[in-house]
């Protein structure tokens, strides 16, 4: 067994020097002979290994994404491909799979119609070539409710079993994608563009959005999926499938068959009120409580880590069960990760108590708010997001003093 572990050891530490010769600027064809001369295979558990010991040497996560693509295209002829795991229709993992298919065959039908395009002479007709693409390109930009569900679901379980090179490399890299794909759809609603503009067009933004949507595939089909595979519970696989509707499907809805194990059960066991300075509630009524309020609610607590949020019916931004735990910067993008940092450590050292922005996003308008909470004597307990849609508010005019129902009753109401 020791000799088992230590030829793994081996093939990491070379993994690693080797993709550090690609980041020195040396030629992929030279490292991909090197790695195919020093290591005879190896599997997604060492590759993951890999980037994650090149993270906790240094480099930069900015630069891992950079060349994460090469990383996989140099190593593809080592890596042992596995045949997928046979899966009960509608697993989390079922889902995400044909998923993935599905995008395969937009993003292939993508570069079929840019393929297409650059085929065509300059003077020629391309309009029935820019309907097919544009059909395509709207079936990817589907893509976004897949990675949603991976960067808070898969990737938190991930961290609770202590690996966390994906969600720091893979959620930049999805970010690029979906830049890629907006920026895309922003160029096709151009009208006046020559056929020569739709050509350089297919071999740039296009080219990369459809080989990066197929690198993606590639890397969650051979590493990600088989590692959450080998270590999530079925607990974790079941709270998956629980907060998974919440973000939505793409191009394809589970399939019936699954059978999660009862989330509710400890739920249920628990009937304890909560005793408070001001009075006391049955658990019930404190949940019903927090469902009814006209503000969405995150706490963080002194430790970064999620401990709460409130679960109304209209949302503005989803949430998880499954992000309780995580660190709250792993719960953002990369990209932002400097501004949650920032306020926390304001609100830590006592510089500041409320940070607050205001966005559209899906046509309302959203002010976010986060609190320092602090105890009696001031110590740092944590910070509170509160999130509202402020639209109908603002819209308000005049007064109303007479009683009237802005919503017929709901039935059966009681």
């Amino acid at each position: 067994m020791s000799e088992l572990i230590d030829n793994r050891a081996q093939r990491v530490r070379t993994l690693k020097g080797i993709i550090k010769r690609l980041h020195a600027g040396e030629a992929p064809d030279a490292v991909r002979s090197s790695l195919k001369e020093l290591v005879c295979q190896t599997d997604y558990s060492e590759l993951m290994a890999m980037e994650q010991e090149l993270i906790a040497d240094g480099m930069p996560v900015e630069e891992i994404q950079s060349m994460c693509d090469l990383h996989s295209q140099v190593t593809r002829e080592v890596l042992v491909q596995l045949a997928p795991a046979p899966l009960p229709p509608g697993h989390p993992v079922d889902t995400l799979r044909r998923e993935n298919e599905a995008l395969r065959q937009s993003a292939a039908r993508l570069q079929q119609a840019m393929n297409g395009v650059l085929e065509t002479a300059d003077d020629g007709d391309v309009s029935a070539l820019l309907l097919e693409w544009r059909q395509a390109l709207n079936e990817l930009q589907d893509v976004d409710k897949h990675y949603q569900r991976k960067e808070h679901f898969v990737f938190t379980c991930l961290e609770r079993h202590g690996i966390t090179g994906p969600s720091k490399v893979m959620w930049g890299k999805d970010d690029q994608i979906r830049e890629l794909l907006k920026d895309l759809s922003a160029a096709l609603r151009e009208a006046d563009t020559t056929v020569a503009e739709w050509k350089l067009l297919a071999a740039t933004t296009g080219a990369a959005a459809a080989s990066s949507v197929h690198e993606m595939i590639y890397k969650e089909e051979q590493i990600l999926l088989p590692i959450c595979l080998e270590r999530f519970t079925a607990d974790e696989w079941a709270e998956i499938w629980a907060s998974s509707p919440r973000y939505g499907w793409c191009l394809v809805t589970p399939r019936e068959g699954y059978q999660p194990v009862d989330l509710q059960a400890a739920d249920r066991a628990s009937t304890a009120g909560v005793s408070l300075p001001t009075g006391s509630l049955a658990l019930e009524q404190l949940i019903a409580i927090f469902s009814t309020l006209p503000v969405d609610l995150t706490f963080v607590d002194a430790d970064d880590r999620v401990a709460f949020f409130s679960e109304g019916p209209n949302r503005v931004f989803a949430r998880s069960r499954a992000i309780i735990g995580r660190m709250v910067q792993n719960c953002h993008p990369p990209r932002s990760v400097d501004v949650v940092d920032r306020i926390l450590g304001d609100f830590r050292a006592g510089r500041q108590n409320v940070a607050e922005f205001w966005i559209q996003f899906t046509g309302r308008f959203v002010h976010i708010r986060y609190f320092a909470v602090r105890a009696e004597d001031g110590r740092y307990l944590g910070t509170l997001e509160v999130t509202q849609d402020v639209g109908p508010i603002r819209a308000l005019e005049g007064e109303r003093r007479l009683l009237e129902y802005a919503e017929p009753a709901a039935a059966g109401v009681q």
